[in-house]
């Protein structure tokens, strides 16, 4: 068994050399037989996470329709394949699929999707080794997607507009973890955003980050979220203070569109070694901490003007300490301005009693906010008439810690050594 399990991960690193979406199938599939794991299969959620799609190495027509078997595409919610996606640990498959297991394919908190094998055994060391396994394939996956148009059509289950093309191209992944802190966000509408974008950043013991919300929805929206994220990061990798990189993204505005567009903004940075916080708004919502279980409200700042309309409104540099497990939320009003079809408007009370009461089951942060942002969708009907995006922040505080890592992390209902479960939702 053990010069199996070498055979496989040498055969896969072997093989990453030249490896491509459309040939990782095969490649994973020959080399975990090697180690006594059948019929290995890899299933990536889509850009939404309503599905998991199984990557066949055949690739989606340009319109990203399924092709194949009926479980080329498989839901999120109420499946095996699902319970591993949201809880971040392994599980067995039910019924004539018990001999089945299901991984998250997982990179630090982000969720990338499953991978699925057959294998009787139960013991810890099969499970170790599926999650290493998992490890490796995700890391092969993440080497390729940049340069692969099959892997965006296979996220994606309809057309995207230029306007949201540029923008998903534009921000970092919506899942991080390191020792010290988790970062989350979601965006929507995923097909047809316009002028939201999100952005996080490390130097050294600072995490930067940045919520923006341009004016309009459309293509010119884009362009200019897109401007004022490459201002922020420019100015700050030439450590200017927060009020400096407010400064600098206005001035690139006016220079490159005029007065004509304007974006809100909250830049925000955590020294993770003290977990204080600092930060100015731009005509942007306030932060909200979620501590022990509640709100403490809106951390109050005096705003600025919005960006790029010069109106010459000094911005304040404020300050909160938080506490170890706080969590930090930003959102743009496409969340507590979505309205039902009678006109009721989601609201900041019931974004956060929502937020609150998926953070007392013990979510990993990225699956509290999948829950939310499907809520936030079903209330408008699927038709949200803003963009709506939101980025939480966890400080785990100052000892670097594993947590937000998920194959290391349980499920609340779940004992602290058990990192595995067959049991439905």
């Amino acid at each position: 068994m053990t010069r199996g399990r070498e055979r496989m991960f040498q055969g896969l690193l072997d093989a990453s050399h030249g490896m491509s979406l459309e040939n990782l199938p095969d490649v994973v599939r020959e080399q975990a037989a090697h180690a006594g794991l059948r019929e290995a299969s890899i299933y990536l959620a889509d850009l939404q996470e309503d599905v998991l799609r199984l990557v066949t190495g055949h690739g989606l027509d340009a319109g990203g329709s399924t092709r194949g078997r009926a479980d080329d595409e498989l839901p999120i919610d109420g499946t095996p394949a699902g319970r591993a996606y949201t809880r971040l640990t392994p599980q067995r498959g039910e019924g004539a699929e018990t001999g089945c297991w299901w991984t998250p394919l997982l990179d630090g908190a982000e969720r990338v999707g499953v991978l699925r094998v057959e294998n009787n055994d139960s013991g810890e060391l099969t499970v170790r080794t599926l999650q290493r396994l998992a490890s490796l394939v995700t890391l092969l996956i993440l080497s390729v997607r940049t340069q692969s148009d099959s892997y965006a059509r296979l996220v994606r289950t309809r057309p995207m507009t230029v306007a949201a093309e540029l923008q998903w191209n534009l921000m970092p992944p919506r899942a991080f973890a390191s020792g010290q802190v988790t970062i989350s966000a979601a965006l929507e509408p995923a097909y047809g955003v316009g002028g939201d974008a999100f952005d996080y950043a490390l130097a050294d013991d600072v995490v930067h980050l940045g919520v923006f919300d341009a004016m309009g929805h459309d293509v010119a929206a884009g362009l200019t979220a897109n401007m004022a994220v490459a201002a922020c990061r420019n100015a700050r990798r030439q450590n200017a203070t927060l009020i400096e990189t407010g400064e600098f993204i206005e001035r690139t505005l006016i220079e490159q569109l005029g007065n004509d567009r304007y974006v809100t903004a909250a830049l925000i940075d955590l020294d993770t070694r003290t977990g204080e916080i600092t930060w100015t708004s731009h005509a942007h919502h306030s932060p909200v901490v979620v501590r022990e279980g509640t709100w403490t409200g809106l951390l109050p700042c005096p705003p600025s003007h919005p960006l790029g309309t010069d109106l010459g409104i000094g911005a304040t540099l404020c300050r909160e300490q938080l506490n170890p497990g706080d969590r930090l939320v930003l959102y743009t009003d496409g969340i507590t301005e979505a309205r039902s079809p009678a006109g009721e408007e989601f609201g900041l009370e019931r974004f956060m009693d929502f937020i609150l009461a998926h953070n007392a089951e013990g979510l990993p942060v990225p699956e509290t906010l999948r829950r939310l942002i499907h809520s936030v969708l079903d209330y408008q009907k699927g038709q949200l008439q803003d963009d709506a995006t939101v980025l939480f922040l966890e400080w785990h505080g100052p000892t670097p810690t594993r947590q937000g890592f998920g194959e290391l992390r349980s499920h609340p209902d779940e004992p602290a050594t058990s990192r595995v479960s067959g049991r439905a939702d």
